[in-house]
């Protein structure tokens, strides 16, 4: 069989990373319920999956399978009115597994604490990410105070500029005295990426990860090069790779493009209707995905080999008026009677690799070409 994507064989991690690669943060049944005036809906539901220190992970899938929910809730910043169940457990400074928190249970003032500093996010769209009335360089600032009350405000501005020379913004002190309207789209995710970074404590002239300056250590990317044209995109999946690699950052990469996701991630888990369907190696589920809907995702893909698109029939259900069994079933052209009467757990397809579908072994070749 052709593989539909290339996957680099050897993760982009810092080798000095891969001594010890302990579980940063585990996702234990994490469930996102939110009020609509049909009733309760499920966004994410019953989520769990751990993500290693250094490590890289793709969330996939298409509008409104709940990645960007799932980001949100680790963030403490779901809507109001909104209930979040299960855990999230961020492993303590340095790896310490008896000193980890479990981000969903944090009293605001912790949870404020922890964002920026140990949590970090870079927002789909800067223009509504960013303050349109403030200046570039203020909000870094911003961040950067959060976390580091005792700085002056040269120390502040030391650290301003070098959070955008680390985004490899050209003319930092330039950008850092416009406002978000008068840079580019690919200037606008840099100067997010920089603030995104920005929040670790330290001292005011340190860069890259030098002695006494932290970034925080889990990064979560939503949608990072959605609006951007290719070349740009290229450019920030060059910076977040050399930033991952020069920080040991860990990385959640939340993207609906599996071009894309195959140039960063180490793992991909695939999300439907708010579950995990498919997870395993970037390479096992790219190259032979276990779950319809995967394989479904690839077909749909754009290659230079296809002449044309196959996309999937049917809509994603609506979560007020989900199937009883598999969510996918009324769109699978493998569909059993069984698929309709309950919801298939998670299935080995290999010993890192596990599928969301009851033919998990026995999926015809020709469904996944």
């Amino acid at each position: 069989m052709r593989p539909l994507y290339s996957v680099s064989a050897t993760p982009n991690r810092n080798p000095s990373y891969d001594v010890s690669m302990a579980a940063l943060i585990e996702l234990l049944g994490l469930t996102v319920e939110l009020p609509t005036p049909s009733g309760w809906i499920r966004p994410v539901n019953d989520v769990s999956f751990v993500l290693d220190a250094g490590e890289s992970l793709g969330l996939v899938g298409e509008s409104g399978s709940g990645k960007s929910m799932l980001a949100l809730a680790l963030m403490g910043l779901l809507p109001p009115g909104a209930r979040v169940h299960g855990e999230a457990w961020l492993a303590g400074a340095n790896g310490v597994a008896s000193s980890r928190v479990n981000l969903l249970a944090l009293p605001e003032c912790e949870r404020v604490s922890t964002r920026g500093r140990d949590v970090a996010m870079i927002f789909q769209e800067p223009m509504t990410a960013l303050n349109p009335v403030m200046r570039v360089g203020a909000q870094i600032a911003e961040a950067i105070r959060a976390h580091n009350a005792g700085l002056t405000r040269g120390e502040v501005d030391r650290r301003v500029l070098a959070s955008l020379e680390r985004a490899a913004v050209p003319e930092p002190a330039l950008r850092a005295r416009q406002y978000p309207h008068q840079l580019s789209g690919g200037l606008r995710q840099r100067a997010m990426i920089a603030m995104a970074l920005a929040g670790g404590a330290g001292d005011a002239n340190e860069i890259l990860r030098e002695p006494g300056h932290t970034a925080p250590r889990l990064l979560i990317a939503d949608e990072p090069t959605t609006a951007l044209d290719v070349t740009v995109q290229k450019q920030i999946l060059e910076l977040l790779a050399r930033l991952r690699r020069d920080l040991g950052l860990t990385l959640l990469f939340i993207t609906h493009d599996l071009g894309v996701v195959a140039q960063v991630a180490d793992r991909i888990a695939v999300t439907y209707a708010g579950r995990i369907v498919e997870e395993g190696p970037a390479r096992e589920v790219l190259e032979r995905p276990r779950h319809p809907y995967t394989a479904g995702l690839l077909r749909a893909s754009p290659q230079l080999t296809r002449q044309k698109l196959e996309p999937i029939p049917g809509t994603v259900p609506s979560l007020t008026a989900l199937p009883s069994g598999c969510a996918f079933e009324p769109r699978c052209a493998l569909r059993r009677p069984e698929c309709a009467e309950a919801m298939p757990q998670l299935r080995h397809a290999g010993p890192q690799h596990r599928a969301r579908c009851i033919l998990v072994e026995n999926i015809p070749e020709e469904t996944v070409r």
